[in-house]
């Protein structure tokens, strides 16, 4: 009866009341939080898995390491600007190719979502949700992205002289040694733009969940707001 009682409240139309954090435990306003979650994640990841999503974004585009952008500007000065934008073409569209890979471990991340992961996202920052997913897939989403990106990047000759470059580079304290292998670096970029744009997904909702999210979904963060 209790259920049924919430379930109706949920879905009242305009009802504006808190969830309080007994109530979240109702696997109906559980299922609206992964609705939503399920939603903006998706959206993300479309983003960015396609031609441009990381090239011709400002908030994600992935440059040459930023003690690296000396290196480039000689390059360019010896008439070799074009082998240095193939170089950050490249990195983008290897991030761009292995992206579409998350779907799946962040829709897993949300099915194996616990009800206490749900109050913390329901009651916390406007981010919670989006460092959930950091902590519960940027180990497997990295161990997914990186043959992806090595595939990508080994057609550009200038990966190799990049990576022996960067190598040098970081044995002096130059550059970080997260930084020194061209692929560990696109990977680890390639995962901040993707956080990174979930937290505008999850930022969207929590600001207006009648447009960016789907029926239970709205109720859930709507009552929140209210």
């Amino acid at each position: 009866m209790r259920k049924l009682i919430l379930l109706a409240a949920l879905l009242l139309s305009g009802a504006a009341h808190a969830l309080s954090l007994d109530q979240l435990t109702s696997s109906d306003a559980t299922a609206g939080l992964k609705e939503a979650l399920t939603q903006g994640a998706g959206k993300a990841v479309d983003m960015l898995g396609r031609e441009n999503g990381f090239l011709g974004n400002p908030k994600v585009r992935i440059p040459l390491p930023d003690k690296l952008e000396r290196a480039g500007k000689m390059m360019r000065s010896v008439g070799m600007g074009k082998q240095v934008d193939e170089l950050e073409t490249t990195l983008n569209r290897a991030a761009e190719a292995a992206v579409p890979e998350a779907k799946k471990l962040l829709v897993d991340s949300i099915k194996g979502m616990s009800v206490q992961d749900a109050k913390g996202i329901l009651t916390g920052g406007e981010d919670s949700a989006t460092q959930y997913f950091r902590r519960t897939t940027s180990a497997p989403l990295g161990d997914k992205f990186r043959p992806i990106v090595q595939q990508a990047i080994a057609k550009v000759k200038l990966a190799e002289q990049y990576n022996k470059f960067a190598g040098s580079a970081a044995r002096f304290g130059l550059i970080g040694k997260e930084d020194a292998n061209l692929d560990g670096y696109v990977t680890n970029k390639a995962l901040d733009g993707l956080y990174k744009m979930i937290a505008e997904e999850e930022k969207a909702i929590r600001k207006d969940p009648v447009s960016a999210a789907g029926s239970l979904a709205q109720k859930v963060f709507g009552a929140i707001r209210n």
